[in-house]
């Protein structure tokens, strides 16, 4: 499921001259050294939004439209520079950035933005585990725009909610994760993409070595039921990424999902699909997600 290893080193930086007031971070590239304390940010990743939203960081710039609610004041307030794959670049000249932050759906870009100010790439998902990558995009933030005092404050909470939903969840039986897209199902396992909440959260697998790669494995009502999970995880592509369609309520209603141990004793839980499939590396992101399981398997069997 992972995104592809990527090169230590990239050009595109070399062409742009050290700066007084740098500090050295790790990104998804490896080490890079950027400007301390930018003043003028563009972001091209939702999860990167989101944290630096959560750290105080002013975003000039970023994609238009960020696909999650709580991000609409950011939205608002920053310069529209396009999609993650169609960057305005002209735009982006224009704002001037100190620093530019691109990641996952955007990473290509990181090289020719680049050529414009310094860039780094940020993406997560290069493991499954996401909180791990989540917390180390923190921690980096706030060594670049000196908030480490308020990165090890969100740090402590949300491991502390981590620990929380582990022990919420621990001792209540097994767990498949599905994504819909309309009728369509696929199925996801401890090593695909929200491989995570098996794994850092100690969720068995209802049906183990299923759904490794990022887009999961094509399943069929009759795999649910086979499976018999305790615990139905459903993340709604459609509602991520506000297309009309068939809703994973609809398409889970079928009998044969209705044989299920999850469906019998009401232990489906319908996750905010924006939060964990667009911003999914994010600090506020995760703390969403981690609340709704939390609630659902608080009052669980």
């Amino acid at each position: 499921m992972f995104t592809r290893l990527i090169p230590a080193a990239f050009a595109a930086l070399a062409a742009v001259p050290a700066l007084a007031g740098t500090v050295t971070v790790e990104t998804a590239r490896g080490p890079v050294e950027v400007p301390e304390t930018p003043a003028t940010v563009a972001a091209f990743d939702v999860s990167v939004v989101d944290t630096l939203d959560a750290l105080g960081v002013k975003i000039a710039g970023t994609v238009g439209g960020l696909y999650v609610d709580y991000l609409d004041h950011v939205s608002a307030g920053a310069k529209d520079l396009g999609s993650f794959w169609e960057p305005d670049m002209e735009g982006i000249h224009a704002l001037q950035p100190d620093l530019i932050v691109v990641g996952s759906r955007s990473a290509d870009q990181v090289e020719p933005m680049g050529r414009i100010a310094p860039a780094i790439d940020m993406t997560t998902g290069l493991t499954n585990d996401i909180p791990g990558e989540a917390i180390a995009r923190l921690e980096a933030f706030g060594k670049i725009f000196g908030r480490d005092a308020k990165a090890a404050e969100l740090k402590t909470a949300f491991e502390g909610k981590l620990a929380d939903a582990k022990a919420a969840a621990g001792g209540k039986g097994s767990a498949l994760i599905i994504m819909t897209n309309g009728p369509k199902i696929s199925a996801y396992g401890a090593n695909g993409r929200f491989g995570w909440l098996h794994g850092t959260l100690g969720l068995p697998e209802a049906a183990p070595g299923t759904g490794g790669s990022t887009h999961g494995e094509t399943v069929s009502f009759e795999f649910i039921r086979e499976a018999n999970p305790d615990w139905l995880i459903v993340v709604d592509r459609l509602a991520a990424i506000g297309r009309e369609g068939e809703s994973a309520q609809a398409t889970l209603d079928n009998a044969l999902v209705q044989e299920t141990k999850a469906w019998k004793s009401g232990q489906v839980i319908y996750l905010n699909a924006a939060d964990i499939y667009i911003a999914g590396g994010g600090i506020q992101s995760l703390n969403r997600t981690l609340d709704s399981l939390i609630a659902a398997y608080g009052t669980g069997s």
